[in-house]
């Protein structure tokens, strides 16, 4: 019997072991199949790729390739899809791993054949029907009449432009031409700007003067260039413009019988202009190639007579190609009050009617902003206006976006952002349609958008190229094409933040509809939709329910509250191929239970939980984090987490992690726990129905902060052994040292491409740990930008800092500067506060020999001395100075000698009874800022000596001159009130003229009493 079980047994393992080999062999087929299948379908996705690429610069699209172009794209789409979960589910895992997944590689494997099916499908349609065209076309006849009508638009406008603010921006042309000096090589002037802005009139007008400035030149020609033209036919107009009719005549005539050659007629103009001063007008200037071609064959290399070349271009990358620097004349959009008086004079109105019809005021004032003070939008809108009756305007507006995609009217206007979006290289064109994504009026962080690209696969990077350093080289060309307006710039020059004109957001989202890339969700939007959309964006206060496939969605970025149906917003299963998730701007709450499922979005590498007004009520990370192995940003700001999980380690391809906690509390204030038995009795309250519903969420996560953090009030959180596993990670923020284990701060030095890092140390903090951290952090040789909070007195103990630290943050008490920190010659922006200083020689002596360093900043009694003088020789490349809750200083002095590129002073918080001395000392300075409870001795001496300085500087208040002046009050004086804070913590974009976000400016009235435009 026994004999018998055991055969049995025997047989039984051996039928066992023979169906895993089966299947395992099955399994291996299978593999081998689906192989050869993603190499066919990979291959036929590059090939798809560079089609989609042609014929997106076919401008002449027939509406056949049209429609197959949208079905290739979509086909284009799917095996994306299907690749990232071959990647997700398949790739790299062990066979055991592979066997107990088999349903899903089964699922691939069909998914991978079908699409081979498709494929095959697609290539016999177009075969059918002959869609794909070998010849290259170039700019259609359609498009070039659209060119014209916006020249010859802008050409019918000069005179009327000539009221509206060209004035001033015509004189400082003509300054920057210097048309006095008549030696010296050929100057090239270039005129940038957005399309629409007016820089043809400008040169129009310029070239047209009355000041006899054509006079001052032999021969003077305009040559419109555009996307396309003819070399020998801009030559040829070039010869009948500069030396007249008679001369192209007599040189045809010459070559007479032969083939007209680009050389004939170059050599011949050369020639003949080079001993002549000339003044020539290159129009609208598209590409580095056309100006090279025409920098090297047409103009005299030996021309010494003063010539002059003014060029046009929308691309301030080109006209840095063009010219100096210092010769780029950087055409700002109208004053508001400008573009208002314009479009009522376009449109026949007068101001008096404004305050006769009810709402008429707001309504101009929304149109002139929707316009975003573009003179040809103000034209062309103004000139519809004219039309139509008071009444109808408000109705106008509100289809404005409609009414760019089919009135005949606004056509012109159209093309002018289309010619602009068709003239982008073919990996910036899905860059910019992504930015239809942000609602109007929006202003977008440099770092958001470029993390977001990289997750959608947007950005192409190279062998041994950093990713970063592409996207942010695509950020930089949109802003260089003027596709994009620089909102907030950096004390280097910086762009960190842009915005989209109205108008060419408009397009953009009409482009981006047609090729099913973003849909926007408004407040009135509800139903099914049938096309399939990539990306997703809910906007409006209410955003309602939309009935849509989500399983091809890329991306979710909501603006607004959440949808009063059931939709999947957070986390949702039907989101399977979801990369981007971004709920930072969402006004809806995001709890713990929304959070619980996100380890299913196995696709996803970019999570947005942050919320600056406190809707985030997550207060602990779910295990299931692990699993998302693609993740690259991770951001969870103000929320209640206060430790970051062990499984946080597994995420090998994260580059930036951003944890902050709230440090406040609303429900638990009554003390430690310990301390206050009333305290504990309160702790279940929130799991009762007595609390109130609407608030258990916020209250039961602040309770899980109180109780994991014991009650502490930091706003970093815990990082957990194993950190040291992320060998991407760039950027880390913010941890707890003191409740960090000296194994995880020791891990920290192994973050070798680390960039960011900023902790913080409360009091009581192990001594130990503070040596650990100051051992690791000297092992961070990538590190840029270090801040750190609390306790500071071990920085004295290291004695190798990172070389290549760029920003420097130290809040806390180190007793005096760390003497290294004069070695940090990358050293640029150095923010000291709490830091109690006394010594000036310290302060200022150590810092202001750095080559490097453009900002400082002293606050909270960093230096409690009375006197702060800054020294001859000192801060030679200062830009910016804050100063704030010094509240010992006294006096602040400038020597003869020092800071001489120092351009912006902003004071708060602080006395300065002896006043600012020295200011005629600062040959850059343009801004004088004093901020709240900011006094200052002698308010209108100073004033005087803002006024009679020779570079003009401003002196800006943020309250009432009589909050300000500690005595000597002068009436009359020229002085800013009501200053915006919204570029706190940013340079003023008056330092960077060429940056300058188009209508804005940094305080919220003018100077009073002075004139002109600031175009």
């Amino acid at each position: 019997m026994a004999e018998t079980v055991v055969s049995m047994a025997r047989s039984m393992l051996g039928g066992a072991i023979s169906k895993a080999a089966s299947a395992a062999a099955a399994e291996l087929s299978l593999v081998m199949g689906v192989q050869k299948d993603i190499w066919f379908i990979k291959d036929e996705l590059k090939t798809m790729q560079a089609f989609l690429a042609a014929a997106e610069a076919t401008k002449n699209k027939d509406m056949l390739l049209k429609v197959w172009a949208e079905q290739v794209r979509d086909l284009s789409y799917n095996i994306e899809d299907c690749l990232d979960e071959f990647m997700v589910h398949v790739r790299s895992q062990s066979l055991m791993k592979r066997l107990m997944k088999l349903k899903d590689r089964r699922r691939i494997a069909i998914q991978i054949r079908n699409l081979k099916t498709r494929v095959e499908e697609v290539s016999s349609r177009n075969a059918r029907y002959n869609l794909i065209r070998t010849e290259a076309s170039m700019t259609s006849d359609k498009e070039v009449s659209y060119i014209e009508d916006v020249r010859n638009h802008s050409a019918g406008n000069t005179d009327e432009a000539e009221l509206v603010g060209f004035t001033k921006p015509r004189e400082e042309l003509i300054k920057l031409m210097d048309v006095n000096t008549r030696d010296g090589d050929a100057k090239v002037i270039s005129v940038v700007g957005m399309g629409g802005l007016g820089k043809t009139i400008l040169a129009r007008k310029t070239y047209e003067s009355k000041e006899d400035i054509v006079k001052n030149f032999s021969c003077c020609a305009w040559i419109t260039v555009s996307q396309s033209f003819f070399k020998i036919e801009m030559l040829k107009d070039m010869i009948r413009q500069l030396l007249g009719g008679d001369s192209l005549k007599n040189l045809l005539k010459e070559l007479e019988g032969k083939v007209v050659q680009v050389k004939d007629l170059a050599e011949y103009l050369n020639q003949e202009i080079k001993d002549k001063r000339y003044l020539i007008i290159l129009d609208d200037l598209w590409t580095i190639d056309a100006w090279r071609w025409i920098k090297d064959i047409v103009f005299p290399s030996r021309n010494k007579k003063g010539s002059r070349i003014i060029v046009t271009t929308r691309d301030v990358g080109l006209a840095k190609e063009c010219t100096l620097e210092s010769l780029i004349y950087h055409l700002k959009t109208l004053e508001v009050v400008e573009a208002t008086n314009l479009l009522l004079k376009k449109s026949r109105k007068v101001s008096e009617e404004m305050e006769k019809v009810e709402n008429f005021k707001s309504i101009v004032e929304k149109l002139v902003k929707k316009c975003g003070c573009l003179p040809l939008a103000i034209l062309t809108i103004g000139g519809i206006l004219a039309t139509k009756k008071i009444v109808e305007w408000e109705q106008f507006y509100s289809q404005l976006p409609s009414e760019l995609e089919s009135n005949p009217s606004l056509e012109t206007m159209k093309m002018m952002v289309t010619l602009s979006y068709n003239h982008l290289p073919s990996h910036l064109k899905p860059c910019f349609l992504y930015l239809s994504i942000f609602p109007e009026d929006s202003e977008i962080q440099m770092r958001r958008l470029v993390e977001r690209w990289i997750a959608e696969g947007l950005i192409r990077g190279g062998t041994g190229v950093n990713i970063e350093d592409v996207a942010k080289g695509y950020f930089n060309e949109l802003i260089n094409r003027s596709m994009l307006q620089p909102s907030r710039v950096n004390i280097e020059g910086v762009v960190k933040s842009c915005r989209v004109h109205d108008i060419v957001r408009d397009v953009m989202i009409s482009v981006s509809r047609d090729e099913n890339f973003v849909y926007v969700a408004g407040n009135n939007v509800t139903g099914a939709m049938e096309e399939t959309f990539r990306h997703v964006a809910y906007h409006g206060s209410m955003c309602q329910n939309i009935h849509m496939d989500w399983s091809h969605a890329r991306s979710v970025t909501v603006f607004g509250e959440r949808s009063l149906g059931p939709s999947p917003l957070v986390c949702s299963p039907e989101m399977k191929m979801l990369r981007v998730l971004d709920l930072e701007n969402a006004q809806f709450q995001v709890t713990q239970k929304d959070i619980s499922n996100i380890g299913l979005l196995r696709h996803l590498k970019y999570v947005n939980f942050s919320h600056p007004q406190g809707y985030s009520h997550i207060y602990n990370l779910p295990r299931s984090i692990g699993k998302l192995q693609g993740l690259r940003t991770l951001n969870i700001g103000d929320s209640y987490i206060t430790e970051l999980p062990t499984e946080i380690s597994k995420l090998q391809s994260i580059h930036s992690l951003r944890c902050t906690r709230k440090r406040s509390y609303k429900w638990f204030v009554l003390g430690k726990p310990r301390e206050c038995l009333l305290n504990t009795l309160c702790l279940p309250m929130p799991f009762t129905p007595l609390f109130d519903s609407s608030e258990r969420a916020e209250a039961v996560a602040e309770l899980h902060m109180a109780w994991s953090s014991r009650w502490s009030e930091s706003r970093a959180v815990r990082v957990s052994k194993g950190i040291g596993k992320l060998k991407e990670l760039q950027i880390l923020e913010v941890v707890d040292i003191g409740r960090t284990s000296c194994k995880a701060i020791k891990e920290l030095g192994e973050l070798v491409q680390l960039k960011k890092l900023s902790v913080v140390i409360e009091g009581g903090t192990n001594k130990q740990k503070c040596k650990v951290l100051g051992d690791a952090i000297q092992k961070l040789h990538c590190l840029r930008s270090l801040e750190v909070n609390g306790s500071l007195e071990w920085l004295h103990d290291i004695s190798s800092p990172p070389p290549l630290l760029r920003c420097l943050d130290l809040s806390g008490c180190p007793g005096e500067i760390p003497g290294w920190l004069g070695n940090l010659i990358h050293l640029v922006k150095p923010h000291l506060s709490r830091t109690v200083i006394k010594k000036e020689g310290k302060i200022m002596e150590i810092p202001g020999s750095l080559p490097n360093l453009m900002q400082l900043g002293l606050g909270f009694n960093s230096y409690i001395g009375e006197k702060l003088a800054f020294k001859t020789g000192a801060f030679q490349n200062l830009k910016k100075l804050d100063i704030w809750s010094l509240m010992q200083l006294r006096e602040l002095i400038f020597e003869e000698g020092t800071s001489p590129q120092l351009g912006k002073i902003e004071i708060s918080d602080c006395r300065i009874e002896s006043g600012i001395n020295g200011i005629e000392h600062l040959a850059c300075l343009k801004e004088i800022w004093l901020r709240c409870n900011c006094k200052v001795a002698s308010l209108g001496m100073l004033q005087r000596q803002v006024d009679t300085h020779p570079n003009h500087p401003v002196l800006l208040l943020e309250q009432d001159r009589s909050v300000h002046d500690l005595g000597d009050i002068v009436q009359g004086s020229t002085i800013v009130v009501d200053v915006d804070e919204a570029t706190e913590g940013e340079e003023s974009s008056s330092l960077h003229p060429e940056h300058t976000a188009a209508g804005e400016t940094s305080s919220s009235q003018v100077v009073v009493g002075t004139t002109g435009s600031n175009r």
